[in-house]
């Protein structure tokens, strides 16, 4: 099987649309027969990585690659970056403003989360210029 790519923009000023690139995606893994649990851990991981962009670097874009042994994500943005990687990767750390967290965003836990769920995570952040999250799913 050769690998199937997708590629969705993330539109940074519209909660009501976040998470529609993960449903696409959710849906594409169930019609090629994924495993639920794989299926389960890239919807969830790819859901946070999007309401990222939304919150922190109005919008972005996710490109997947499917292939019969694994799942890769990048999602890639030209927001303000993170200053601090490490500090960011703890649970509970946020910069998301009282106007995100009173829409019931901005818990920190989004890169968290994309951590616990990915098989493989990277992330390459440069303040001012913006970010890209690669993970990576075994099947």
């Amino acid at each position: 099987m050769s690998s199937i790519k997708l590629r969705y923009d993330v539109d940074g000023s519209d909660f009501i649309s976040c998470g529609k690139a993960s449903e696409d995606v959710k849906r594409t893994l169930k019609s090629i027969g994924m495993p639920s649990d794989v299926i389960r851990k890239v919807s969830i991981a790819m859901y946070e990585g999007e309401v990222n962009m939304v919150i922190h670097a109005e919008g972005g874009v996710a490109e997947v690659e499917i292939f019969e042994d694994r799942i890769a994500i990048d999602l890639i943005d030209t927001g303000k970056g993170i200053a601090d990687v490490e500090k960011a990767m703890q649970e509970g750390y946020s910069t998301a403003t009282d106007a995100i967290r009173e829409l019931g965003f901005g818990a920190g836990m989004g890169l968290p989360n994309m951590k616990k769920y990915s098989d493989d995570m990277q992330i390459d952040s440069i303040v001012g210029q913006g970010t890209t999250v690669h993970l990576v799913f075994n099947v």
